[in-house]
């Protein structure tokens, strides 16, 4: 399965993007599929009002767009408009680039927490891994390329047990001796 993706080009977009609760809607329509202001509300604990405001935000700037099957014309559906977002590091560099970099790196944390808590006890297939390589910047997108395509095979399938996958390229930090 091919994957869609939006690009991020600039920092008005990912500061778009970077709201908590933008990610959270987003990442609950690509995870769950079209739903409603009111639905995504519920999910959230937030009001219709909000998650409508903040949906809007998210169309303005591309993450999200109309389902094709509109129930009513007072209902209104969304639907992620790609399945990955992507941005190069660039984009962070100058002016506001490291506070919206920081609101990104909260939403991913805060992910990992909720993946982990749901992590009770261990389970076949279920798991953590972590390596130590040393690369430079080519090798790493090769890395991130390679992993990405090896992702994307699986996507789509459907089986029996959903999962978060967290693929983080980290840098290590050094101990003081």
């Amino acid at each position: 399965m091919t994957l869609s993706r939006t690009q991020v080009q600039d920092l008005d977009t990912m500061r778009a993007l970077a709201h908590p609760l933008r990610m959270r809607l987003l990442g609950l329509l690509r995870a769950d599929g079209p739903a409603t202001a009111s639905d995504l509300g519920r999910r959230v604990g937030e009001s219709s009002g909000s998650t409508s405001y903040h949906l809007r935000q998210l169309e303005r700037f591309g993450f999200v767009e109309d389902a094709p099957d509109q129930p009513s014309r007072r209902s209104r559906v969304w639907r992620a408009a790609a399945d990955v977002t992507s941005w190069s590091e660039e984009l962070f560099e100058g002016a506001g680039g490291d506070e919206v970099f920081a609101a990104v790196r909260a939403g991913q944390l805060e992910h990992l927490r909720r993946s982990l808590a749901a992590w009770t006890r261990p389970e076949r297939g279920i798991g953590a891994s972590d390596y130590l390589l040393r690369l430079d910047p080519d090798d790493l997108d090769a890395l991130t390329a390679e992993l990405h395509d090896v992702v994307a095979r699986y996507v789509g399938r459907d089986g029996a047990r959903e999962v978060a996958l967290h693929v983080l390229a980290l840098p290590y930090p050094r101990e003081d001796a």
